[in-house]
């Protein structure tokens, strides 16, 4: 059985790295997505398993996507990425319905597999 997951940064490169290395993994990346609103259409027309979602977005936040996510009955494991990793608690994530985090300059060493398995 695959895991699908939605890619949401508004930096393309980063989008590809991230769903390269997502795929290496063995993971499925369904789809990509630039910003908050498009995040919201993809999880809805995917159901993704998993969500790696940037906390920089031009027109929201990662936190306020994730919030509106958690709303949601059967919503995707939510992953947080960001380059600042200082301004919030473990348990604003925990809040936001987000089960991890991973800094972007670690993504490349992190287990992301395991990360989205349920």
């Amino acid at each position: 059985m695959s895991i699908n997951i939605v890619v949401v940064d508004d930096d393309p490169g980063f989008r590809r790295i991230a769903a390269t290395l997502l795929t290496a993994r063995g993971l499925r990346v369904v789809a990509e997505s630039s910003d908050g609103a498009s995040a919201l259409a993809a999880v809805r027309d995917h159901r993704p398993d998993g969500l790696l979602l940037d906390l920089h977005l031009p027109d929201t936040d990662g936190l306020t996507v994730a919030r509106r996510l958690n709303e949601q009955e059967d919503r995707p494991k939510i992953v947080l990425t960001s380059t600042d990793k200082s301004f919030w608690s473990p348990e604003e994530l925990q809040h936001a319905g987000i089960e991890s985090f991973v800094a972007k300059d670690k993504l490349f060493d992190a287990d992301l597999k395991s990360l989205f398995t349920p």
